[in-house]
């Protein structure tokens, strides 16, 4: 493999591709802000529909690094250009490492979106020219063996990089090399069985026709900068707005109205009455300073008496008849 190679025509298409992939990924970053700081209630890290999404957008990220591969280096590896973009992935991997260590030092980034590119990239070089079939069989066995091979050795942060785990280590971020290496190869693949066909020429004849298509262009052709700027951009906009409107009070307030009309209305009480006890108790609550024994169950002995006896103030305002019984 050397520096010689010859040129192709930029795929105008794949850059409008890297675009809508971007955006997908910056558009999940931001609900994943907004989740943390508590503006909206899903967990976007954790709930199964949000995982689904962002592996989606991941492995179309990842099939696009393989296509990038391919066209860049397919006919001869540009090594110039090769090692400045991997220097800059590389760094762009050290800056997340860092900055999410400092800003949460239990979940940050060690082996997340662009450290994977960074190995990724360099692994791919050996399938942009090698037979067909291998890629394949490498392909579906890196992507297999996940699901049938696991160990508690890969639970360990250190081990943790090559994907075989049984239980996730704590981070906000990682992509390990099985199987998502094995999304890099499919895309390696699909790019060289385009190239072979006549459908390249068509697809490298597509331009982008209006402000739309020309500005997805553009965000593809630096996705990789976008993706290093837009965390930092978004947390340096959400963050203060947490700290301003406090949205973690007004989530709190309503996952304690919603627990309580369930479990009122569970007990054969309307609707209507529950929303008032309920009203009732979160003011109790608020003005004794008890959301800690409410969320814990850790109650010492004098909240317990504070809310029994808020509780018997409830009941007896949604059913007067109590109060003569009191």
């Amino acid at each position: 493999m050397t520096d010689q190679h010859v040129a192709r025509p930029r795929f105008a298409v794949i850059d409008i591709a890297r675009g809508m992939a971007i955006i997908a990924m910056v558009a999940y970053h931001f609900c994943w802000d907004l989740s943390f700081f508590r503006f909206i209630a899903p967990d976007v890290g954790r709930d199964p529909e949000w995982v689904v999404i962002a592996r989606s957008i991941l492995a179309v990220f990842l099939a696009l690094v393989g296509v990038g591969l391919v066209l860049g280096h397919g006919s001869g590896i540009r090594w110039h250009s090769f090692w400045r973009r991997w220097a800059f992935v590389v760094l762009g991997g050290l800056a997340i490492t860092i900055g999410t260590w400092l800003v949460f030092p239990d979940g940050f980034v060690y082996f997340g979106v662009l450290h994977a590119i960074a190995l990724f990239s360099l692994l791919g070089l050996a399938f942009v020219r090698a037979p067909l079939w291998l890629v394949i069989g490498v392909a579906v066995a890196v992507i297999a063996l996940p699901f049938l091979y696991a160990d508690a050795l890969f639970n360990a942060k250190p081990y943790s990089w090559i994907g075989f785990w049984q239980v996730p280590p704590p981070t906000n971020d990682l992509v390990p090399l099985f199987p998502w290496f094995g999304v890099v190869l499919v895309g390696i693949i699909a790019a060289r069985i385009v190239l072979a066909s006549s459908l390249a020429t068509k697809l490298a004849a597509i331009r982008p026709q209006g402000r739309l298509a020309n500005t997805l262009a553009f965000m593809g052709r630096w996705s990789l900068l976008i993706y290093l700027l837009h965390q930092p951009i978004l947390l340096a906009l959400v963050a203060p707005a947490a700290g301003l409107l406090q949205p973690e009070i007004a989530m709190r307030q309503n996952d304690f109205l919603a627990a309580c009309q369930s479990t009122c209305m569970a007990g054969g009480t309307t609707a209507p009455l529950c929303t008032t006890y309920c009203q009732c108790g979160l003011e109790g609550v608020e003005q004794n300073d008890l959301w800690n024994a409410v969320f814990t169950g850790m109650v010492t002995a004098q909240e317990q008496t504070i809310l029994d006896a808020s509780n018997r103030q409830c009941s007896a305002l949604i059913y007067p008849e109590l109060n003569a019984t009191q």
